[in-house]
């Protein structure tokens, strides 16, 4: 009896909805902010912004909007994912027009850019909707694992393309349609989530079959490098042909990170790292676009003083000044900053609430990460394990690399911080990842259908009676 009342404990507990709880967490994410909009009207102009209850109400709107879809199309969702992308998106959108007051006080005329993010982030929470209701079970996704890699394949050519393609700050990886640009690789990345979890499904136990052994490690057959050559040519060619470091790293990381899960073979992972090495190497020596990256980062502060500070040092003097608890929102100085509103929003952010903000949005990126791997774990299906682990490993790496070339860990990439900085394509894409996640979160917590026990023969009846 008390083994039967634990089950029925344990099932109310693991199949609770939570949608209380998550709009409890949406409340805060708005109070964040809504409060750092407020925040900065006052910290630049001294006075609270006169458009605060418009722009609240529309960011409340759209959060709330998002909510009601998930509680009613996805009700067994993970409850955390949803507030934590509106607490990071609503402090970008803060930051941002910080920003932008910053440039109309010193007469530059550009921007602004906080009302372009705002339309793309209501064009994301929208695309949220519809991925919820389109895509009602994601294991019937994988029916179009290769069209998903082939329509993945296409996004990456187009910026290559003689008539839309655009070359934007050095990087071709972007497509031009009048007056909109957009950047299909954020897209393809999605794709190639699905197409790899697809792929790896299928084909795991024979890239799981092992070859030598060597310092304890089971090395792959050789016959079975085809995939990860692939991809490792795909990914030099993103880097040679668009110049684009960032997605290139991302690219083979998250195929690498994906194999190791779906074969559990550490030997793919010293594979992997060789190949990144040799390809780094080699792109170092010839690639002139990885060369100056590769020579700021070592020689950050030798610059002709002539030709201005380059955003990396100015970077890194705004988060020093910053110190640990920052200048205070509207008290910095983050448009000194090139890129300030987007590849270098974490410097601004740095400069302005210190290493205590940073280490704040580093927590909220965890806890995505987290409840994305949470997901894969509890998930019963392997493709949507698969889906939710690359998922998570997107915005692992993204904000690895991003922060990383910031604070010169590593060279700078040119990748956004997610959900933070300004740019549509990566703000889309976003939410269309968390809506995939909450997706297969649904399908993991939601509870089994009840059994019911076959009917008895005749001969057991009697039995029974005997």
């Amino acid at each position: 009896m008390s083994a039967a009342i634990g089950a029925l404990r344990d099932r109310a507990f693991t199949h609770r909805r939570r949608r209380g709880a998550e709009l409890f967490l949406l409340v805060l994410s708005l109070v964040v902010g809504v409060g750092a909009y407020a925040a900065v009207g006052l910290g630049v102009e001294g006075t609270v912004p006169p458009d605060i209850f418009a722009y609240g109400g529309w960011l409340a709107a759209l959060c709330i909007g998002c909510h009601v879809a998930v509680r009613y199309l996805a009700p067994y969702a993970d409850p955390v994912l949803l507030p934590v992308i509106s607490a990071l998106n609503g402090l970008g959108l803060a930051i941002i027009h910080r920003i932008d007051l910053g440039y109309e006080a010193k007469g530059i005329e550009i921007g602004p850019f906080a009302d372009n993010q705002l339309q793309w982030m209501t064009l994301g929470a929208v695309l949220f909707v519809v991925v919820l209701l389109v895509v009602r079970d994601h294991r019937r996704l994988q029916a179009f694992t290769y069209t998903f890699g082939f329509a993945a394949i296409v996004l990456l050519l187009l910026p290559l393309m003689p008539v839309i393609g655009r070359s934007i700050n050095g990087s071709r990886i972007w497509i031009g349609l009048g007056p909109f640009s957009f950047q299909p690789g954020e897209l393809a990345k999605v794709m190639l989530v699905l197409f790899f979890a697809g792929y790896l499904v299928v084909h795991r136990d024979a890239l799981a079959l092992a070859g030598r052994r060597f310092a304890g490690i089971d090395f792959p057959r050789g016959r079975d490098l085809g995939p990860i050559l692939a991809m490792w040519l795909v990914s030099l060619g993103v880097l040679v042909f668009q110049k684009d470091l960032g997605s290139s790293l991302l690219f083979f990381g998250l195929f690498l990170v994906m194999l190791y899960v779906a074969t559990e073979r550490p030997g793919w992972l010293v594979v992997g790292t060789v190949m990144f090495l040799v390809g780094a190497f080699v792109a170092n020596l010839v690639v002139s676009h990885v060369q100056s990256r590769v020579d700021s980062w070592l020689h950050p502060f030798a610059y002709d003083p002539d030709q201005g500070v380059p955003q990396l040092v100015s970077g890194l003097y705004g988060m020093a000044w910053g110190g640990l608890v920052g200048r205070g929102l509207g008290q910095g100085d983050p448009t000194i900053t090139p890129l300030g509103f987007s590849d270098f929003i974490m410097a601004s952010i740095g400069e302005e609430l210190g290493l205590t903000g940073v280490m704040a949005v580093l927590l909220l990126y965890g806890l995505i990460v987290e409840r994305a791997l949470r997901t894969a774990l509890v998930c019963r299906d392997a493709f949507g394990k698969l889906v939710a682990t690359g998922l998570g490993v997107v915005f692992a790496l993204q904000v690895f690399v991003v922060v990383g070339g910031v604070t010169r860990l590593i060279p700078l990439t040119g990748l956004t911080t997610p959900f933070l900085s300004s740019g549509g394509s990566s703000l889309v894409a976003n939410w269309a990842i968390i809506a995939l996640l909450l997706r297969i979160s649904d399908q993991a917590r939601r509870p089994l259908p009840e059994l019911t026990e076959p009917e008895q023969d005749d001969a057991t009846q009697v039995v029974k009676l005997s």
